[in-house]
């Protein structure tokens, strides 16, 4: 006789799933932050409005996907506005991060790019356990 799996065992496969999904939603956001990021800077927009640029761009292509497949959760204006809150306070979170980066690594021709890897794992880490555990919780 199969058994079937317990709630844990349930929590722990969708976690995982979850981790998977979130993982493979954000290594294409992060795709398209780092590549908007970069033109900004090539188009000779200033560091921190091209970072600010780029995330805009990166969170909603994480929002449209990581709720729809991610979380598999319908839309709606509270988890709408969950959603803005917390990726507005990751907003100023990363670009404090990123600025931190800036100051204390060396100048190099890797350091705006090591800056915002940096930045952007920091907030992905946040982001991951509030959309989880609050804004996309069933």
């Amino acid at each position: 006789m199969d058994e079937q799996p317990t709630t844990a065992g349930k929590r722990e496969n969708d976690l995982l799933g979850q981790v998977i999904r979130f993982g493979v939603v954000g290594v294409l956001s992060a795709v398209v932050d780092l590549s908007v990021y970069t033109l900004a800077l090539h188009l000779g927009l200033w560091v921190h409005a091209a970072r600010a640029l780029s995330f805009v761009c990166g969170t909603s292509t994480a929002y449209a996907l990581n709720r729809r497949w991610a979380f598999g959760v319908e839309g709606g204006r509270r988890r709408a506005l969950g959603f803005v809150l917390l990726y507005g306070t990751t907003f100023f979170v990363i670009l404090g991060v990123n600025a931190l980066a800036l100051a204390v690594l060396p100048d190099r021709w890797w350091t705006v790019t090591l800056a915002w890897a940096i930045s952007q794992g920091f907030g992905t880490v946040c982001n991951f356990v509030m959309l989880r555990t609050v804004v996309f919780k069933d």
